[in-house]
């Protein structure tokens, strides 16, 4: 009886084997046709970014102040058992959280208008 071979495959040599595809190189930002990308300046620090910020729109650092400035008194107050001061901080940090939400719109709505 005689043994069954396999057909002969050729082996592929390293230099005849197609180049791995690549999807996507993480070491390099993508190419995208037609977009040329603005050059980054540098890096700023959370302290410069907060400095820039707070100039551009310094209402919103005010309102968050104001906020955990009346929550802070009137859990304090809360605390010592003036409910009625409590009561009266606690509608003044709704009142700083309104102006603070109407600064970030305010400041969302001015910075839209001033890039087109």
């Amino acid at each position: 009886m005689a043994a069954a071979t396999a057909p002969a495959v050729p082996e592929q040599t390293p230099e005849s084997s197609p180049p791995a595809l690549v999807p996507f190189n993480f070491s390099e930002p993508p190419i995208i046709e037609g977009f040329n990308p603005l050059p980054r300046v540098k890096d700023e620090t959370f302290k410069e970014k907060l400095i820039r910020k707070t100039k551009e729109n310094p209402f919103v650092p005010i309102g968050c102040l104001g906020t955990a400035g009346a929550l802070i008194y009137g859990l304090r107050a809360f605390n010592q058992g003036k409910t009625r001061q409590s009561q009266l901080l606690m509608r003044g940090r709704i009142f700083a959280q309104g102006f603070t939400v109407v600064a970030i719109i305010v400041g969302v709505f001015t910075t839209a208008v001033k890039s087109k």
